[in-house]
């Protein structure tokens, strides 16, 4: 057996390795969300360090998001061709540079340009990472399990970078946030180079470079036009201009993807029922998911006066929550299909967040935030798992990355959205609410949070909705002797 590739047993035909494979795939999951949430308690000290404006402190969050999630569906389509597993590892060895570069930054710029860097290769590694277990796990069982372990990460990794910010922040430095990922990332591309198996679409590759710029540019355009509106108004110009160019430059990606022989992202992979279904839940969770997280810290921090260390720890029931509701979603979806546990999920997500709706200045963390994680981070796990599951299955081989790429590209475009406009709302809500009642400054904040609440809300009643509107109830058929032919066609679903 070569030591750089792993073949699949020849009884089975599947590959021996592929659950330490998944080990090391998850590994790397975890470090694409944790960066997306690690830093945002490290944010005050590192501003501090390096004299950052509170003007440009939120490139710090969105230079990683905007690069991660505008550039995520080149990024499957390059690990489709160039080949999963290479494109896994150059993914890995790249965010480990990038993290040193951050985490030694000597000013402003060098750390938002590490950011970035960070986000453009997890928009490589990502999406190699979601593919490469749909075509390592085929057995339809197998891969429900493979999916928990993917859903559990996805889910509660966000939650779980808000601790470990706090703990290196306050007992280390602002620095090992990202410092701390180059030996992991370097030491799981030695691994992955071992023990994953390769793979590849078939076909010369071509890429679609005016898809990527219209995308990237247009998404870019509506988030820093969200984050204008909180710093000028909706009726500002440079707000205007910025939402106007949007919409042309989205709009243009959407001609451009029907017309071109080569699409970034092919409308074929969109226009199933059940995968766009699954793509519109996962955005709306991104957007309750990420706005939720950013007034919670606040919250915490501010109004219960909460340490960097005791607000991050005081999320880990979100994290187990996500976790054992990935692991239940791993055992009976083989069993009930996606839908129950995507409308039975969205709508526990429903419900905590109603409950965060409901803090107060003199709020508890036990009688209300605890009690608003535990339900709202089960509907979480059992949605993830569901949707990414929806969202890969039945498609052809030669577009798993770009699929693989739109479950990432959705959380995090809905992540950014939801952070720019939730952040814009409850400022807006603040401002009115001081402009009646001068003087009540902490009342004001938290009544902010609560309208940005009440709006999550909306987005993951709404992804209720869908859910049971757009994905059927199919499931893989029993397997039972003498029905081969079901399971076997089940078994053909699934494959990618």
């Amino acid at each position: 057996m070569s030591t750089t590739q792993t073949e699949p047993d020849s009884e089975t035909g599947v590959d021996p390795r592929r659950w330490l494979a998944l080990v090391v795939i998850a590994v790397a999951q975890l470090m694409v969300v944790l960066d997306a949430s690690i830093v945002n308690i490290a944010l005050p000290s590192a501003q501090e360090a390096l004299g950052i404006t509170d003007a440009n402190r939120q490139w710090v969050i969105t230079a990683y998001a905007l690069a991660f999630g505008g550039l995520l569906l080149l990024g499957g389509r390059i690990a489709d061709f160039i080949g999963r597993k290479r494109a896994f590892v150059i993914g890995l060895v790249g965010f480990g540079v990038a993290s040193a570069v951050g985490g030694l930054a000597q000013n402003q710029g060098e750390l938002f340009g590490a950011r970035g860097l960070q986000g453009a290769f997890a928009a490589l590694m990502a999406p190699a990472a979601l593919s490469l277990i749909t075509v390592t796990f085929s057995e339809p069982k197998e891969r429900a399990k493979a999916f928990g372990v993917y859903g559990g990460i996805s889910g509660g990794g966000a939650a779980l970078g808000l601790i470990l910010g706090g703990v290196l922040t306050e007992y280390a430095s602002w620095r090992w946030t990202l410092l701390v990922n180059t030996p992991i990332a370097i030491a799981t591309a030695a691994a992955a180079v071992v023990l994953v198996r390769e793979s590849r679409a078939e076909g010369k590759p071509r890429y679609d470079i005016p898809g990527v710029v219209t995308s990237t540019l247009g998404l870019g355009a509506l988030v820093y036009g969200f984050t204008k509106a909180n710093e000028s108004g909706w009726s500002a110009a440079s707000t205007i201009s910025l939402l106007a160019a949007a919409v042309v430059l989205l709009a243009a990606f959407v001609v451009i993807e029907r017309k071109t022989a080569e699409p970034l992202l092919p409308p074929r992979v969109f226009t199933e029922r059940n995968r766009a279904g699954a793509f519109l839940v996962s955005l709306l969770l991104g957007l309750a998911l990420f706005g939720m997280f950013l007034f919670l810290v606040y919250y915490m921090q501010g109004t219960l006066h909460y340490s960097a260390v005791k607000s991050g720890l005081a999320f880990l029931p979100f994290s187990v929550g996500v976790i054992v509701g990935a692991g239940i979603a791993s055992t009976v979806l083989p069993r009930f299909g996606p839908r129950p546990l995507m409308v039975g999920g969205t709508a526990m997500a429903a419900v905590g967040m109603l409950l965060f709706t409901q803090i107060t200045v003199d709020g508890a963390y036990l009688s209300t935030v605890l009690p608003a994680q535990i339900v709202m981070s089960v509907g979480m796990g059992l949605a993830f798992v569901a949707l990414s599951s929806t969202a890969l299955v039945g498609v052809e081989e030669h577009d798993a990355g770009v699929a693989s790429a739109l479950v990432n590209t959705t959380q995090q475009v809905g992540g950014s959205l939801g952070t720019a406009l939730l952040n814009t709302i409850a400022a807006t809500a603040t401002a009115s609410y001081l402009s009646a009642q001068a003087g009540k400054a902490a009342e004001g904040l938290v009544h902010g949070y609560t309208v940005a609440f009440n709006w999550g809300l909306g987005a993951l009643v709404l992804a209720s909705v869908l859910s049971a509107v757009l994905v059927t109830k199919q499931r893989p058929a029993p397997e039972v002797e003498g029905e081969e032919t079901a399971f076997e066609h089940a078994e053909e679903l699934a494959l990618i």
